[in-house]
């Protein structure tokens, strides 16, 4: 019986040419407890140090110099005579591993390799193989028994019905049966009076011509199925040989049942063609099938729909429930995915968050459309992960056989192509494969291209966009973008590159030029006298996970001398949520040399708000997506200043980009914003521009004193310029300070530029009537009062208004110009009455008419 020690104790090889490949499976393998094992990189030595050691696993790469993996194994054959390679093959490419079973090797990997798969299929090969080995040593044994002890049969028959193997003794005519053992009729189900009575053929394959004659050779080895009582088939490997008993001799054959051993091999081959998560085909598998359809389909004249389907952010998922719940997603998806299609269509799963589905039609491409809606629309209904809700949306590409291409690989990657533009359309949509967009693909690829050799020539810049502290209106410090002046093109749009930089990984290698270019700009400006200017670097996720950010930013400090107060780094909620406790490390290592550390683009990810008490963070910024509309949308108003509040109580810094108009400076300046950057100050500049911006000493002009602001201001809104006319003569003599507007728009930059007591609103205005923009005044200032002056009898809405709070008067046109001036005064006096602490008004907070 084989036992764990037994395996750990096996004899392995590993070869590839490759150092690091040996290096971390000798690592994986000797960590798990496997002691005998040795390796080499030259592959031409593995047939001599076989016939040595006689190792019990070679695991062989099939790509390398000097020597192929096809060419060890062809040199391995004859010291195994042919019968089992002990070989594990290694290889990236999908093509050649039944090749690489064909040529003698036992099983396959895959690059990249799955650890626990690797252990798996070594402990199963390791399994086997010393099986075989222990019924070769057991049939010499046997041999030996046999020739010891022929005339002594009753001992003889006890040591064979000891086995579990059955044992059968036939004459050398081939025609009757000897003796069998107990092992025979445990197997078959006869008892031993009926197997003697059987003729040989009835049980047994005919013998092999080549079984040994020489008791001192291996017996010959077959694989075949008997028949048991019950006819049921049992997969059995037979030994034949033939000895000498009391002088005549018997052709001897051992038959071990490897029942075990081929639902091992079945369950192999269903790891190799099927996705272990969602039991679906997996890519290789999914390949073959599409590829006998098009067969099919070429005689039929059928076409062929292949939908490719990608979940629209599933990692955001992923991070924010766990991979378990993510795995727990896709295996629901997949169960809803295979009952959108027909019993004779197939469903694949292509990758981690992608699906293939195979639909072969007899008509028009409308039945893939019905496909991908339905694909959408099971979807939409949530799904139950553990006790959360979540729903998500697909994009659909679809590509035809024969219109857009007639082999599976370029279906396949046409579908895909298709999918990639469905996501660029906005998500939760199909699109179909068109020429175009395979021109789209090599325009990708040729802009993949030059951004290699962007990098390798040094065409990548910094411009530098300036930040204003809005205390004191001067210059804080500017961020660091990046710019690529493309040989013949000029500078390049970073949304056309930027994206490709994530997606290939280059911006790991760029995210690290970026680091120490904008050290170096900081120690040419100190030494240009400039003087010290803070520079913000954006880090993007695959970045901080792929690269050495600490380590970067440490040997950029170092080499260009720069004080490491002087560098921030904004990184994504996405980003320090990927992995939170290595995070934390790194983010604490770099803030106690003195690096600033600030979170970008706050409130549009999925952390837990939890954690940000946790991380080192010293900044917080609103995304411009809050800014844009900051002073016209009540949301977004509301959380910029949730976002500011929030980050003041925890003694955070805020700084909201973006700014384009003047309007939202003086919004984010009243409430309390620390820091703006954006075009309305500046657009990104050249290092040179920075430079002398920062010597100027440009900045914004500081913030007015409040106790100079006007008392009681008046805001007018009205489209109709005769109306706005006349009433600001009507209140000029009451000393107002009175601002007007001719749409409600121009209202919204009023009330932000400045501090509005009382608004009088015309209802019927164009886009947006009175009680519609008051509406949302009433969220963003609640502290005004507003009234509504209207011409028109349509009550209705303005009467909603009034009970829900939007409005504290209704007055009409035309109107009495002396009750009206006194409406007003009213109208201050309340103002007053519900705006100052009751100490100094008098009366009771809770009725403000006790004071009237």
């Amino acid at each position: 019986m084989i036992t764990q020690d037994d395996i750990r104790a096996a004899r392995i090889l590993i070869v590839d040419d490759q150092p690091v490949n040996v290096q971390l499976l000798d690592y994986l393998l000797v960590n798990t407890g496997y002691h005998a094992v040795s390796s080499t990189t030259d592959s031409r030595q593995v047939a001599g140090l076989h016939r040595e050691h006689d190792y019990d696993l070679i695991i062989l790469d099939l790509h390398m110099p000097g020597m192929s993996g096809f060419d060890v194994m062809a040199a391995l054959k004859p010291i195994e005579a042919g019968a089992y390679l002990p070989v594990l093959v290694v290889t990236a490419d999908p093509e050649k591993k039944l090749a690489a079973l064909d040529a003698g090797a036992r099983d396959f990997i895959s690059k990249p390799f799955d650890p626990l798969e690797v252990l798996t299929r070594i402990h199963n090969m390791l399994e086997v193989r010393l099986m075989h080995r222990e019924a070769r040593d057991y049939n010499a044994r046997l041999e030996q028994t046999v020739r010891q002890r022929t005339a002594e049969l009753q001992r003889f028959r006890s040591a064979i019905d000891a086995t579990a193997d059955a044992i059968f003794l036939i004459d050398a005519a081939g025609a009757v049966l000897l003796d069998v053992n107990g092992g025979a009729c445990r197997m078959l189900g006869y008892s031993r009076e009926q197997l003697l009575a059987m003729a040989p053929a009835r049980l047994l394959p005919a013998a092999p011509a080549d079984a040994p004659r020489d008791p001192a050779r291996a017996p010959a080895l077959s694989e075949c199925e008997l028949e048991r009582h019950d006819q049921v088939p049992v997969p059995v490997e037979l030994y034949w040989q033939w000895q000498q008993m009391d002088g005549e001799r018997v052709l001897i054959a051992v038959a071990r049942d490897i029942s075990e051993r081929r639902q091992a091999q079945e369950r192999l081959k269903h790891l190799a063609h099927y996705d272990s998560l969602t039991g679906l085909p997996n890519r290789s598998l999914f390949y073959q099938t599409l590829e006998h359809a098009i067969g099919l389909a070429q005689e039929k004249a059928w076409r062929i729909a292949v939908l490719f389907i990608a979940l629209d952010r599933f990692k955001n998922v992923n991070d924010s429930l766990g991979a378990a719940l993510g795995d727990e997603l896709l295996r629901q998806f997949s169960n809803r995915l295979v009952q959108c299609v027909r019993l004779r269509d197939t469903v694949g799963r292509m990758g981690n968050d992608e699906f293939a589905l195979i639909l072969t039609m007899t008509r028009d491409q409308q039945d893939a459309v019905n496909v991908a809606n339905e694909v959408r629309k099971v979807l939409r209904a949530p799904f139950d992960l553990g006790g959360h809700a979540a729903a998500l949306t697909a994009s659909v590409g679809i590509a035809m056989y024969p219109d857009d291409a007639t082999e599976p690989e370029t279906l396949i990657k046409y579908a895909n192509t298709a999918m990639a533009r469905a996501k660029q359309a906005g998500r939760d949509g199909y699109r179909f494969f068109t020429a175009g967009m395979n021109v789209q693909v090599l325009a990708r690829l040729d802009l993949e291209l030059a951004l290699r050799r962007a990098l390798e020539h040094g065409e990548f810049v910094l411009y530098y966009q300036p930040k204003v502290d809005l205390r004191s209106g001067r210059l804080s410090g500017a961020e660091a973008l990046l710019r690529w002046r493309r040989p013949g093109y000029g500078l390049v749009s970073p949304a056309e590159f930027v994206p490709l930089l994530e997606d290939t990984g280059l911006i790991v290698r760029a995210g690290g030029w970026i680091i120490d270019e904008a050290c170096r700009q900081i120690a040419a400006w100190r030494a240009a006298g400039v003087g010290a200017v803070h520079v913000a670097v954006n880090v993007s996720s695959r970045q901080f996970a792929e690269g050495d950010v600490e380590g970067e930013v440490r040997l950029a400090l170092a080499r260009h001398e720069v004080p490491a107060g002087l560098l921030e780094l904004e990184l994504t909620e996405s980003a320090l949520m990927a992995n939170a406790e290595r995070t934390i490390a790194v983010l604490g290592n770099l803030k106690r040399i003195g690096v600033k550390i600030a979170i970008d683009d706050f409130g549009t990810g999925y952390s837990s708000l939890s954690y940000l008490q946790r991380f080192p963070i010293d900044k917080l910024k609103i995304d411009i997506a809050f800014v844009r509309n900051i002073t016209t949308n009540p949301n977004d108003a509301a959380i910029a200043l949730a976002i500011i509040s929030m980050a003041h109580s925890l003694k955070l810094g805020v700084i909201a980009e973006g700014v384009e108009a003047r309007p939202q400076l003086e919004y984010l300046r009243r409430n309390r914003c620390d820091e703006i950057q954006g075009y309305y100050f500046s657009r990104p500049l050249p290092a040179e521009a920075m430079a002398e911006l920062v010597e100027a000493g440009t900045g914004l002009p500081p913030e007015t004193d409040a106790a100079a602001q006007p008392s009681q201001t008046l805001l007018i809104v009205d489209d109709d310029v005769n109306v706005l006319s006349s009433l600001h003569r009507l209140f000029r003599a009451d000393g107002y300070h009175i601002l007007t507007a001719a749409s409600p728009a121009e209202g919204f930059e009023m009330l932000a530029l400045h501090r509005v007591h009382v608004i009088v609103c015309d209802q019927r205005m164009p886009i947006m009537s009175g009680t519609e923009f008051l509406s949302k005044v009433k969220e963003m200032y609640p502290e005004t009062i507003r009234i509504i002056l209207s011409g028109y009898t349509g009550l209705e809405a303005v009467l909603d208004s009034i009970n829900r709070g939007a409005i504290y008067r209704f007055y009409t046109k035309p109107w009495d110009d002396t009750q009206l001036r006194d409406n007003i005064r009213l109208a201050f006096h309340h103002y007053w009455l519900m705006n100052q602490p009751a100490a100094v008004r008098g009366g009771d907070a809770d009725n403000p008419d006790a004071a009237i």
